[in-house]
């Protein structure tokens, strides 16, 4: 039996989940003092949803062609990201420019996001094992603030993000660079994360993957709590 030193989280859906894009819309009207109709709230949402507009949301349902380009890159500069992201939200009507430019701020903050219920038990359990514990993420901007607020960071030996590296998931050269910034072989770390094809990857290099589910937050109350026994 393997016996893995380390474990490597993905961040969105894995760790915490971002806020609905119901949540997410109304968060910005609120903050901007911008008034809609609770239908119009609730209509625009759902086109947002569907537009693919909120990162770490779902998916578009239909991709405009032009952003196909960006769509594949866009979490290897923050540029890209936000280009991208800003773009999607465009398609849907609301009542002033700059909302859209506030609603990709607002997914960056911590309230943006809530930890999985047994988050920090697993993390805190896993740390005081001496396990190395690491993030690696597909991501455009810098999360560290987000598991920091959420009191997540002090678990951490490592972050390593794909806008900071410029290579995304499942390319085998950021799961390195993750095993390297635990100081472990790939052979005795685990990855973590809800993408069977992007997180799975990191078993090209060599490391175990322990699949888990992109749910909301109260429907997954222990998806994480299986890690600890197959650890330490």
């Amino acid at each position: 039996m393997t016996t893995f030193q380390g474990v490597l989280f993905d961040f969105s859906g894995t760790l915490l989940r971002i806020e609905s894009a119901e949540s997410w819309l109304r968060a910005v009207l609120t903050a901007s003092g911008t008034e809609m109709a609770e239908s119009e709230i609730v209509r625009r949402a759902g086109e947002l949803a569907r537009a693919g507009a909120l990162p770490g949301g779902p998916e578009p349902a239909a991709l405009p062609a032009e952003l196909a380009g960006l769509w594949r890159l866009r979490d290897s500069r923050p540029d890209r990201h936000r280009e991208l992201y800003t773009a999607l939200a465009r398609q849907v009507p609301l009542p002033r420019p700059e909302l859209y430019e506030a609603l990709y701020d607002r997914h960056r903050t911590a309230d943006a996001w809530a930890p999985y219920p047994d988050a920090e038990e697993v993390l805190a359990a896993l740390h005081g094992r001496g396990i190395r514990l690491g993030v690696v993420s597909n991501i455009g901007w810098d999360l560290r603030p987000v598991l920091r607020a959420h009191g997540l960071d002090r678990y951490l030996d490592s972050c390593v993000l794909s806008c900071e590296h410029g290579v995304q998931k499942p390319d085998p050269r950021l799961f390195r660079l993750a095993c390297r910034e635990l100081g472990l072989a790939p052979a005795a770390v685990l990855m973590v994360g809800d993408d069977r094809t992007a997180d799975g990857g990191a078993t090209a290099l060599g490391c175990g993957y322990l699949p888990v589910d992109h749910l909301p937050v109260d429907h997954r109350p222990d998806g994480l709590r299986p890690v600890l026994d197959l650890v330490g």
